[in-house]
């Protein structure tokens, strides 16, 4: 049975004192969980005050992002390492926001799996499609190339203990969401994707969570879905009334 995941991504909001303070309430809520995984992902010059905030709870904490390499010459990276040294364990790679705007492809999100990979991150990575792509009807072949490249080079065992963020990139800020058919299969492709290149065990063993305009009165019927395991929240993680509403409501009407 995979634990439903919820992850907070707050993308470039929220200073040090903001984050602590909404960390502390969101760990007070989080015995109304009811099983949940919670993970927040907060700006890099909170990542250590919010995991300070968050030790020894039941509430995790991720990166939104990774440098590819190690350590060099690459002025306002951050690497995998200092990543870990804060207290983060997971790291979200390949954002359509990271794509769009900053040019990653899916050769660069490889290499930034395999850097979280190397100091023990948990990697979340993204795939998805714009909307000229899901009209064209590429949707599919969209998401099989992301997940082929993304995940190259890794094993069965690795791949089991990574999460899938589907985000519909058309249905991010954008108010509009999949519908409950759409998500779902695209959620049962990317399921067959995983099986296909990494066998049963890893496919079923994998979390794959939907991201896009997540709500609290949407995310019941998406997280229904046989193949959802939670959601990558953006803009309604913001006010921790709102996602902690929408992590109670994950499982439960």
């Amino acid at each position: 049975m995979r634990v439903p995941l919820l992850v907070a991504n707050w993308k470039m909001h929220k200073g040090i004192q903001d984050a602590v303070a909404y960390t502390r309430e969101l760990v007070a809520l989080a015995p109304t969980f009811r099983g949940a995984e919670v993970v927040i992902a907060p700006a890099f010059t909170a990542l250590s005050a919010v995991a300070a905030a968050a030790r020894a709870t039941t509430i995790g904490v991720a990166a939104q992002n990774v440098a590819t390499d190690p350590d060099g010459a690459f002025t306002g990276e951050v690497s995998a390492a200092m990543i870990k040294e804060t207290g983060a364990a997971s790291v979200i790679i390949g954002h359509s926001e990271r794509r769009r705007l900053f040019g990653e492809t899916d050769a660069i999100v490889n290499r930034k799996v395999r850097a979280a990979m190397a100091v023990g991150l948990r990697p979340i990575v993204c795939v998805g499609e714009t909307l000229d792509q899901r009209e064209a009807g590429q949707t599919f072949a969209v998401i099989d190339r992301q997940v082929t490249e993304s995940l190259d080079g890794f094993t069965a065992d690795q791949v089991a203990g990574f999460v899938v963020a589907y985000e519909p990139v058309w249905a991010i800020g954008t108010g509009r969401n999949a519908t409950t058919a759409e998500a779902g299969a695209v959620h049962m492709h990317v399921r067959g994707r995983l099986r296909q290149g990494f066998g049963a065990t890893a496919s079923e063993t994998c979390r794959v969570i939907y991201g896009g305009s997540v709500r609290a009165d949407n995310i019941h019927t998406l997280a229904a879905l046989p193949d959802v395991d939670g959601a990558l929240v953006g803009g309604a993680s913001l006010d921790v009334a709102t996602f902690a509403n929408i992590v109670r409501r994950l499982k439960t009407q």
